[in-house]
């Protein structure tokens, strides 16, 4: 295989280009392009036209790079649309996260300009990347979230239509019921009528997530469970059971494992956070991975064995960044227990039906503004204490972002500014990045041998994790963990 004149991105090698081109895995849209010799065209990774023969491929860190090595861009893909995080990319990259922002509500109540100064852009820069990007302007955009949101809660909730356009972020009935009938050409309550009325679940709703099976369910919360606040979330059951605060709504989500899909049971309360929440379930619970295409490549370099007991490996996110970091931090030289004193100390007593979910997870401002001794206090180690609280203040004040889909080298490298140790910096950016390559340094795996598994590491990890028996290693290759749950224990028969 030929490889770029120009260096790949330090993330990416030629093999894991040609693996991820060949799983056309959205998640490296941006960070390379590929040139057809025989063409003399360059695509993107998630381009749908045939893939050529390995020797009729160059890989290149940019467009640019490409341009200049004599390719023109594809047109079917369009390539200068692709959302990548290079500099040469940062329209795209700024019309991908307006995006992400607006379909998460963003604009509700909001106008552009506030949204363009929290990206830090002017709004005429912003509309014209959305413009460029998606070819609506961002009211239209924010328009059609609102519509399609509420069109699945007609269909598939008991919610009244009036409660159905404030969850949708309308401002008003009358706007809610113009811009559906506009729109579709129905009135809201006539879509309900053909589509039935579903049955409702007490005080809240219950919606479904698709995903692309396999899932490892049974798997997935293991590895929440070794990562969760006491007080704030549970499993038990195969069910994942919290408290949620978002948009000033506080309330309780559940979630469960069906055929195909998560059933999400919601509390009441949040349904005014519904836009949000949503995407945000999804990236908890890696639900767009293409689990066929990885357990695949992974089977091939190596664990076939772990694929074959652990299909569908994912890799969770989290709801609440924050949360990562006084996970991790909170588990140094510590246990659960000094994070259960910190939830109990430092976050919001909450009631639910649930006995184990008591309380609202502390947030960065409450953290920046107590300081150290309520954390040394509880139990956790000063150094852990002090970085904790410096990564609190400077989420607070807008200086740090944990956002997913960031920069995993400078999110690491502001981390470590602030105190916090370089394994635990790279298991927090693994967390909350969402990255597939992610690989911990003290993963207890060499260099060499991950190789292979490029460009998803972060899975083959995962899957090493769950799998200790068949390593001979302990579970926990990434750093803080306690030890093994009952749950781990259980399923792969060790002794608790």
């Amino acid at each position: 295989m030929t490889t770029a004149p120009l260096p790949l991105p330090a993330r990416l090698t030629p093999d894991a280009c040609v693996r991820a081109l060949a799983a056309r895995d959205p998640r490296f849209d941006g960070l390379f392009v590929v040139g057809i010799t025989s063409t003399r065209i360059y695509c993107r990774p998630i381009c749908p036209a045939r893939v050529s023969h390995t020797e009729h491929r160059r890989f290149f860190p940019s467009p640019a790079s490409a341009e200049q090595a004599g390719f023109r861009p594809c047109l079917r893909c369009r390539p200068e649309l692709a959302p990548g995080r290079a500099p040469v990319d940062a329209i795209s990259r700024l019309g991908s996260a307006a995006a992400q922002r607006i379909e998460a509500g963003a604009l509700n109540g909001s106008s552009v300009t506030a949204l363009a100064a929290e990206l830090g852009v002017s709004a005429r820069h912003l509309r014209r990347a959305l413009e460029r990007e998606y070819g609506v302007s961002p009211s239209e955009l924010a328009q059609t979230c609102r519509l399609l949101l509420a069109k699945r809660l007609l269909a598939d909730t008991s919610l009244s239509v009036t409660r159905i356009a404030f969850a949708s972020g309308f401002q008003s009935l009358r706007r809610f019921n113009a811009a559906f009938r506009a729109q579709y050409r129905m009135s809201p309550t006539a879509l309900r009528r053909k589509r039935g009325r579903k049955d409702s679940l007490g005080d809240g709703l219950r919606l479904t997530l698709s995903y692309r099976p396999p899932l490892d369910w049974s798997g997935l919360l293991e590895m929440l469970e070794r990562r969760a606040l006491p007080g704030v979330e549970k499993i038990n059951h195969g069910r994942y059971t919290r408290t949620v605060r978002l948009d000033g709504q506080a309330g309780v989500i559940s979630v469960a494992n069906a055929d195909g899909h998560l059933i999400v049971e919601i509390a009441s309360s949040l349904v005014p956070a519904l836009m949000p929440l949503l995407p945000q379930l999804r990236r908890l619970f890696d639900l767009d991975a293409e689990p066929l295409m990885i357990d695949d490549h992974l089977a091939r370099t190596g664990l076939a064995a772990q694929v074959l007991e652990r299909p569908g490996v994912r890799l969770p996110g989290v709801l609440d960044p924050f949360e990562a970091v006084m996970s991790v931090l909170g588990r140094m030289g510590g246990s659960p227990q000094v994070l259960r004193r910190v939830v109990e100390r430092l976050g919001e007593d909450f009631t639910s039906s649930d006995a184990d979910v008591t309380h609202l997870a502390p947030d960065a401002a409450r953290v920046a503004a107590v300081g150290t001794d309520p954390l040394v206090e509880a139990g956790m180690d000063v150094t852990a204490a002090r970085a904790l609280v410096n990564v609190a203040r400077a989420m607070s004040s807008g200086g740090l972002r944990l956002d997913a889909g960031g920069d995993m080298d400078a999110t690491c490298a502001q981390l470590q500014g602030a105190g916090v140790p370089e394994a635990a910096a790279q298991v927090i950016a693994v967390r909350t990045q969402c990255w597939p390559d992610a690989f911990p340094s003290n993963a207890g795996v060499s260099l060499e041998q991950a190789e292979a598994w490029r460009p998803w590491r972060g899975y083959a990890v995962a899957l090493l994790e769950l799998t200790p028996r068949l390593v001979g290693v302990k579970p926990g290759l990434y750093p803080y963990q306690s030890r093994p749950t009952a749950a781990t224990a259980r399923s792969q028969r060790l002794p608790q």
